[in-house]
């Protein structure tokens, strides 16, 4: 029979023994665990305590009895996230805009609360007192040195990267069990909430005409990447990434098959798109592409000067967007861009996404179909397109309602009713 011992190792800390004999070399073959105890109440009551402390050393006796006890890992939080899950799991699996931003994420917010610890060390409650934390005000360093409140979107975002780190911990079995799966996923606040609620990140029809109005007879040179986005829909990398081979004027389209959505180096990382169904053409307006004519034939002009001059940068690709060079946009700038237009012409701030929006709530609100919008965009399913612009259905379905409020009795006239048969109208 295995014996036990339980050995206090710290003020709130306590090493479990389980004696299994002698190892086939003769040495002892001792497996061991160190618990920790947070319960300010348990560590002043001697008798709970160690009840509690007795059924942990039953449970980690079983748990080695049946094979089931994983060795404690002398890695800490960081020495697996750098070393194994981000070479191993992150970045083999996530595209490199998403993995950035997963890292970033663990570099900025989990990393300096956790990161020097043992992985076999880090509690429940230590990770409920990080998430707890990161709720309060002050938990976020602007770039300019300011506190901000992180919102609670961003809390949900960094739980859940932490629990796809522990997760595969437990997987490859550097840990016997997750310590996160104790701690309910953060809710959304009801001011953030609200807040976006609040955000209508497109314009309505009336805006949208006045947009379009005001970048036709603008001067700006981004005029006919903005036009594309609001009129075609697109995502900022496609546009970014649109080569003269893709412009087919013969039919008034645009294909679209490839995207920029990240920059590293002063490179360019040109990827497929985001999913199978976004590989397709797109139909524009006759007098876009004569527009779009003209500006490549512009493009076409200055790569042959910019080659005589030995500073053309697009190598053998021709983009249809760039600033002179040849060099695809560097992938934020398109963003930054709109920002200023908008500012500048006084119109609200919707982001560049947003002119996608844009495009399928003025459509739709002309009678374009769901099926037709979700060709148009390019979603993967008439469904994400359904739960996207639910809000704009729900509207136009209200409207289409109303035009039965001419039967309601209240408001229409009522016809004079007819005279009974053997009487006379007088």
């Amino acid at each position: 029979m295995a014996k036990g011992s339980i050995e206090k190792r710290g003020e709130n800390k306590w090493r479990l023994t389980v004696d299994l004999g002698l190892n086939n070399d003769g040495s002892r073959n001792r497996p061991r665990k160190t618990i920790t105890v947070e319960d300010k109440a348990l560590l002043k009551t001697t008798k709970k305590l160690k009840d509690y402390l007795d059924d942990e050393l039953a449970k980690f006796k079983q748990e080695v009895l049946s094979g089931s006890y994983i060795a404690p890992s002398k890695l800490t939080f960081k020495e697996f996230y750098e070393n194994e899950w981000k070479p191993k799991d992150a970045e083999p699996r996530l595209k490199r805009t998403t993995y950035l931003s997963h890292c970033s994420k663990i570099d900025h917010h989990v990393l300096p609360i956790i990161g020097h610890l043992q992985l076999d060390e880090i509690t429940t409650m230590r990770l409920v007192t990080l998430f707890n934390d990161l709720r309060k005000p002050g938990a976020r360093i602007d770039k300019r040195g300011g506190k901000e409140t992180i919102s609670s979107r961003t809390i949900q975002y960094i739980y859940d990267v932490t629990m796809s780190i522990f997760k595969r911990a437990v997987e490859w079995g550097v840990l016997s069990k997750n310590p996160l799966e104790g701690i309910q996923r953060p809710q959304i606040s009801k001011e953030d909430k609200k807040a976006r609620k609040d955000r209508k990140n497109f314009f309505e029809e009336e805006e949208a005409t006045e947009v379009i109005d005001t970048l036709i007879k603008s001067k700006t040179h981004w005029k006919l990447y903005f036009l594309g986005a609001i009129i075609g829909g697109f995502r900022r990398g496609e546009l970014i990434a649109l080569d003269e081979d893709d412009c087919d004027f013969a039919n008034n389209r645009l294909r679209i098959d490839e995207n920029i959505s990240h920059t590293e180096n002063g490179q360019a990382e040109i990827t497929d798109t985001k999913n199978e169904a976004s590989d397709d053409y797109v139909d524009m307006p006759q007098w876009y592409m004569d527009e779009l004519a003209a500006h490549v034939k512009a493009m076409r002009k200055l790569r042959f000067e910019a080659k005589a001059l030995g500073v053309w940068k697009g190598g053998d690709r021709n983009f249809v967007f760039h600033s002179g060079t040849g060099k695809p946009y560097y992938h934020t700038s398109p963003s930054q861009q709109w920002t200023i237009w908008c500012k500048r012409n006084g119109f609200r701030n919707v982001s560049l996404h947003g002119l996608r929006h844009t495009n399928a709530t003025y459509l739709l609100g002309q009678g374009a179909s769901i099926k037709e919008i979700q060709h148009r965009l390019r979603h993967s399913t008439s469904q994400v397109t359904t739960d996207t612009y639910a809000h704009v259905t729900k509207k136009l379905s209200r409207k289409t309602t109303a035009h039965l409020d001419v039967f309601d009795p209240k408001v229409r006239p009522q016809s004079v009713p007819k005279a009974e048969k053997g009487t006379r109208s007088l």
